[in-house]
């Protein structure tokens, strides 16, 4: 069983990594993922004992909170460290000039400086308590001590006791400016990625025999009609009844032009009506909607964690304790080993301990790499593009190969009837399709027959048997008929063509035509300037058919004529190529889509078994934002690799700097800082709009 919390008050990256720690040990959970920037615990668990026992734990972890996800967001309010600050730098800055001047008493300015210390650094205080008092009832761990809140205490503790008052009150000082300044810039990440609940309309106006009425969106089912004013945002998918309006879909697809939409076209919800006054039908509840395929999957999208994440976490653990090993060596055994008997020289390399301390600190890390995912994932979304995890990010940025379903995912997949050839042929067909649920039998929807056939087998991924008036018929492909030993001339057409056979003889055919999509040429062209290398397409038509429906795309490879159960075997051979993408929308495509690398479904032409076993989602059917995500998975990657080598870059020099003495304890600290806040501001880039 699998169950998304969604929690409050989990503002570090080490305590959600102590808190996912604590949540894998419970007996019953499989797994469990606690995600600080979304504040949510995503759990996949056994029992209900174990839920009961994670809900426990969950609440009562520190100050964390269990929320309503459905209750509306409290702004997050940052008075209590401003005025911390505020009044940690209004005794900080007297206390410094006084020190400058001199004349005045030194208990006066240390008096001050304490006080800073003090106003700045209660919270921090209250934190290690807090911790020490989780590690007596719960044991030691050092996940759970060794956090960034000790290693600063430590460090201006330990300068006020070798008499560097003025450094003893900065560590703190500047430490809460930076906790402040790392809190706005998540937080901001969080509200970008909030801002998508803003697609939800809560209301709808219903329109029955009683007249209209507001309704709640929930309530709306299939077939309820619907008014939409100009502005309105539809509440659920539906069906446009009559006229035409225009649509701003930015919200859903990215895109900022407006959509055209005349009667018996689909509207997904979150769009908003910026034409007529218009009636609609509901297609799907508010509950099976675009949008609510949107906010689930990006609500989830945490769970699933990309390498560098997992990485990060594990490194985190080992690393933190490691550094206050290397810091205690560095305060004890260089005066050991040279024998220095002097305090002044002991107090020397404690100062340097207590630099490397302040400097080890691991929140550029633990707080940047989650953050550019997260927002990663956001940008895609923002983009129409649903990813299933940050993993997949990673895996569409190294893709070299993309195949592609053609019905459905590079054609429209709206049939119609292009030409018939024998009247007889037509109305079996129309009379045999009407059992099917096959795409191509929405040609024949309209079409009226006076036939009456029974006992409808479908022949997988050729057609359709059944009997009419005693008589065996065949309606379906070319193979159909070439395997039931029926002798016919084969029709040359660009259409998909529908051979009709009755009692063993060959009556004729019907040709269905399918259009490319308008933006499949674009898009397709777009992918290869984004990197792939090969673009194939597999389809069941014929090689001379799939070429004509194709001709002028930028296809290096078509496999045609092939089963449903053909195709995972083609896609084994495209996968020895390079990283392998499959695009489809169909429940037969579900096989390759497990095969593939990365599996992408159409959000609303698609099945619901393609979007569960896809990896993203392109929820308006759009092809033209596949090379956008794969634009923003390579953007997300680099931004990663930059802060990995970055921050432990720029950390390395400034530990072996403060080793050797180069570095003061205040410039210890403004550069973990630094580096911390470069780090998320670089983050931060990925929240602009993919191109």
């Amino acid at each position: 069983m699998k169950k998304v919390i969604q929690i409050a008050n989990l503002d570090c990256a080490a305590c959600a990594a102590e808190l996912q720690e604590e949540l894998e040990g419970i007996e019953g959970v499989k797994e469990a993922s606690v995600d600080f920037v979304g504040q949510r615990v995503s759990l996949d668990y056994d029992t209900e004992e174990a839920f009961k026992q994670s809900i426990y734990t969950i609440s009562h972890f520190e100050e964390v909170e269990i929320v309503d996800g459905n209750a509306p967001r409290k702004k997050e309010s940052r008075l209590k460290e401003i005025l911390s600050i505020a009044i940690a730098a209004a005794l900080f800055l007297p206390a410094l000039i006084l020190e400058l001047v001199g004349g005045v008493s030194k208990w006066v300015s240390f008096g001050l400086y304490m006080g800073a210390f003090v106003a700045a650094g209660w919270m921090v205080v209250f934190a290690v308590a807090r911790n020490l008092k989780a590690t007596f009832d719960k044991g030691f761990h050092p996940s759970r001590l060794l956090d960034e809140n000790l290693l600063m205490l430590i460090a201006a503790v330990g300068a006020f006791v070798l008499g560097q008052n003025m450094e003893g009150a900065i560590v703190m000082l500047l430490y809460e400016i930076g906790e402040l300044l790392q809190s706005i810039a998540v937080g901001s990440s969080r509200g970008a990625i909030e801002k998508l609940m803003a697609l939800k309309s809560d209301t709808a106006i219903l329109v029955d025999e009683d007249g209209q009425r507001e309704v709640a969106a929930e309530q709306l089912t299939e077939g309820d009609v619907i008014l939409l004013r100009k502005g309105d945002k539809l509440p659920a998918d539906c069906v446009l009844l009559e006229g035409e309006t225009a649509l701003d879909t930015k919200t859903i697809t990215g895109e900022a032009y407006l959509r055209e939409v005349r009667a018996g076209e689909e509207m997904l919800a979150g769009c908003v009506n910026e034409g007529a006054v218009v009636k609609a039908k509901v297609v799907r509840p508010s509950s099976e909607s675009a949008v609510a395929k949107i906010l689930s999957l990006v609500e989830n999208s945490t769970a699933k964690k990309a390498k560098p994440e997992k990485f990060i976490t594990r490194f985190a653990r080992i690393y933190t304790p490691v550094v206050v090993l290397i810091a205690l060596f560095v305060a004890v055994l260089p005066p050991l080993i040279i024998n220095y008997a002097s305090g002044a020289e002991w107090s020397l390399w404690v100062g340097r301990a207590l630099n490397f301390l302040v400097i080890s600190c691991p929140c550029a890390l633990i707080i940047s790499v989650p953050l550019t995912y997260f927002s990663g994932v956001g940008s895609l979304a923002r983009a129409g593009v649903l990813c299933k995890g940050a993993v997949y990010l990673d895996s569409l940025a190294k893709v070299k190969v993309a195949a592609f379903d053609k019905t459905g995912t590079l054609t429209e997949g709206k049939f119609s009837v292009a030409r018939v050839h024998g009247e007889r042929a037509f109305r079996l067909a129309v009379a045999v399709e009407r059992g099917s649920s096959h795409p191509l039998a929405q040609a024949f929807a309209g079409e009226e027959s006076d036939l009456v056939c029974t006992n409808v087998k479908e022949i997988s991924g050729m057609g359709l048997s059944a009997e009419v008036d005693g008589k065996p018929v065949l309606v379906g492909s070319e193979r159909l008929l070439r395997e039931q030993g029926i002798g016919f001339s084969p029709v040359t057409s660009p259409c998909s063509v529908i051979y009709v056979a009755e009692g063993g003889e060959y009556l004729g055919c019907v040709e269905i035509e399918d259009r490319v999509k308008a933006d499949a040429k674009d898009a397709l062209t777009a992918l290869k300037r984004a990197g792939v290398a090969r673009i194939a397409v597999l389809t069941g038509d014929t090689q001379e058919r799939a070429a004509a429906a194709l001709e002028g795309l930028p296809v290096d490879e078509v496999c045609a004529g092939l089963l449903p159960e053909e195709k995972p075997a083609c896609a084994r051979g495209l996968k020895a190529q390079g990283m392998l993408l499959y695009a489809g929308d169909g429940v037969n495509d579900t096989p390759v889509m497990a095969e593939s690398d990365v599996a992408v479904s159409m959000g609303s032409l698609g099945s619901d078994a393609a979007i569960e076993a896809s990896d993203l989602v392109l929820a308006s059917d759009s092809l033209s934002a596949l090379p956008r995500a794969m634009r923003g998975a390579k953007k997300t990657k680099k931004i990663v690799l930059e802060n990995i080598a970055f921050s432990i870059g720029v950390k390395v020099v400034l530990m072996v700097l403060s080793v050797l003495g180069f570095i003061p304890l205040w410039a210890a600290v403004l550069g973990d800082v630094g580096v911390m806040l470069l780090a998320v501001l670089n983050s931060m880039r990925m929240r602009a709009k993919l191109k």
